[in-house]
């Protein structure tokens, strides 16, 4: 495929100048207050109609919650496998926190419209916390709800304790300013890891942001679950979105790599992609990404989950990725499949985000 007739898709946006003043008290307060987490957060410890609905963790009967190294099989990177381990892991600690201060993490989601994309991954999110133990709260508003009904949403689950992680689903109506909305999540509760000061520490050396944003952790964990290494190797991250291109780079920095970003101006991208140790795909184009384009023996991280036409399925469709996995196979020494690959990632380290806010709020170790 030639550079000049490839298309991202590229969900960043500009930063806008009005956030600054309204997120600077909050940085001066953080400041003051001298807050400091360890690196470790960054990888956690692996050992207006509102609905409310929680559940035992004993629900998970076959996660295992030990921490042993797993073997790749096939070549494939098997997110579902490893973030039913890691639901196992955090189901414990649930109970374990339950049990010694009376406390069960809480995670409130506000969806506004009905969109069937949204809705779906609303109940998949649902249906992780009851597994897992946590308890989960919703806000159903309609499409054609206005923002300060967001907002008024968005406030009283800031102000409530028993939520510890708050999710805005996206995307919202457009009528809605969508870093509006985001920016009132209470940083110390934004278990999506979209609020710009979460962000600003993520990129900076030495600072440390409360969470980090969920896919792009995912992508992270499951390259350490099989113990593939990534300090010292050569990254290339296709795609700068805000939600997973830039943070998943900047992930990659701090852990050593040597990154670079491949995005809609670059020229002559194949030749970039293949001198990769590791590829990371994120911008929402189906089998972009040619087996000719990997290095032999790198490994293949593909976030992009795309419907194509199938005659053969009942939907009339399935699902790809953006890197084109039956050519790439044959060169990688490992890929994640699409799906079952980053996604259920991604829905784990929301769990993971939602436990480790509850331990902060509460300085339980």
């Amino acid at each position: 495929m030639a550079a000049a007739s490839m298309v991202f898709t590229d969900c960043s946006s500009p930063a806008a100048a009005r956030l600054i003043q309204r997120t600077t008290p909050l940085l001066l307060r953080t400041a003051q207050n001298a807050v400091v987490f360890p690196r470790r957060l960054l990888n956690p410890p692996r050992s207006l109609s509102i609905h409310s609905s929680s559940s035992s963790p004993s629900q998970l009967s076959s996660a295992s919650i030990v921490n042993e190294k797993l073997e790749i099989v096939n070549k494939r990177l098997d997110g579902k496998k490893v973030a039913e381990k890691i639901r196992g892991e955090i189901a414990e600690e649930v109970l374990r926190m339950k049990d010694a201060i009376g406390v069960v993490p809480g995670l409130a989601v506000i969806l506004v419209g009905d969109r069937e994309e949204s809705a779906t991954y609303v109940s998949k999110k649902k249906e992780a916390c009851e597994v897992v133990g946590i308890t989960s709260f919703e806000v159903h508003l309609p499409e054609n709800a206005t923002e300060q009904q967001v907002l008024e949403a968005i406030s009283g689950f800031n102000e409530d304790p028993a939520v510890h992680g708050i999710l805005v689903q996206l995307p919202l109506p457009r009528h809605m300013d969508e870093q509006n909305i985001l920016n009132a999540v209470s940083i110390e509760k934004d278990v999506d890891g979209f609020h710009p000061l979460n962000i600003g520490c993520l990129a900076m050396r030495g600072r440390e942001p409360f969470f980090v944003p969920c896919t792009p952790k995912g992508c992270i964990e499951l390259l350490h679950r099989y113990d593939i290494p990534i300090k010292g190797k050569r990254a290339v991250v296709i795609g700068r979105s805000n939600i997973v291109g830039m943070p998943v780079a900047l992930l990659l920095q701090r852990e050593d790599a040597t990154v670079s970003i491949v995005h809609s101006r670059t020229k002559n991208p194949e030749e970039l992609i293949k001198q990769a140790d590791i590829v990371i795909a994120a911008v929402g184009q189906a089998n972009m990404v040619k087996g000719s384009w990997v290095k032999p023996g790198a490994v293949v991280i593909d976030v992009g989950i795309n419907p194509i036409e199938d005659k053969t399925k009942r939907s009339g469709f399935r699902l790809v990725g953006d890197v084109c996995y039956k050519e790439a196979k044959e060169i990688a020494s490992a890929i994640t499949p699409v799906p079952g690959g980053v996604g259920p990632m991604t829905i784990a380290m929301l769990l993971t985000n939602t436990l480790i806010s509850a331990k902060r709020i509460h300085n339980f170790q």
